[in-house]
């Protein structure tokens, strides 16, 4: 009997839409970050680029998040919901140290993303950086967590608690 309502349930799933609930067991949505076309839609809710006119470039803004957060990760998606395996190896290794960790999604803005390559002068993400040092990538903070080297950069930053 298990195995047919198993059976009942996956088959159920496979002739289901994603992006409505599942009897309130499953649920996945898409958001979108594009800007409609439309013309209906009012300036008010149309994204703004706050950086225009104001004198500062993405630059300075990645200087200063670098300098003001100990643990810095520009990363496809954000810490609690990482957007590509590699960001998500990258942050569960830096939480395994209780640390705070400061992060841009860089999916959100194409800009930031080419600003961040031109800082580091690294072609790939996540891109992590710690007391304002580059350390690299998800494959370099493993292998510091492996040979003990992580710990010893991240002793002496306060953690989340």
């Amino acid at each position: 009997m298990a195995t047919s309502l198993s059976n009942m349930f996956f088959k159920g799933l496979a002739n289901r839409s994603f992006g409505r609930p599942l009897n309130g067991l499953f649920y996945c949505t898409r958001y979108s970050t594009t800007v409609s076309n439309d013309s209906e839609t009012h300036d008010d809710f149309k994204p703004a680029n706050k950086l225009e006119g104001s004198g500062i470039s993405l630059a300075n803004v990645i200087e200063q998040d670098v300098k003001d957060n100990p643990v810095m990760v520009y990363m496809k998606g954000v810490p609690d919901l990482p957007q590509c395996g590699f960001s998500s190896l990258a942050v569960r290794v830096l939480k395994h140290y209780d640390v705070p960790i400061s992060a841009r999604n860089i999916l959100e803005d194409v800009e930031l993303k080419n600003a961040v390559k031109a800082f580091s002068n690294w072609p790939t993400f996540p891109q992590i950086f710690i007391k304002g040092e580059f350390i690299g990538g998800s494959d370099i903070i493993l292998n510091m967590h492996q040979t003990g080297e992580l710990k010893e950069k991240l002793k002496d930053i306060t953690s989340k608690k």
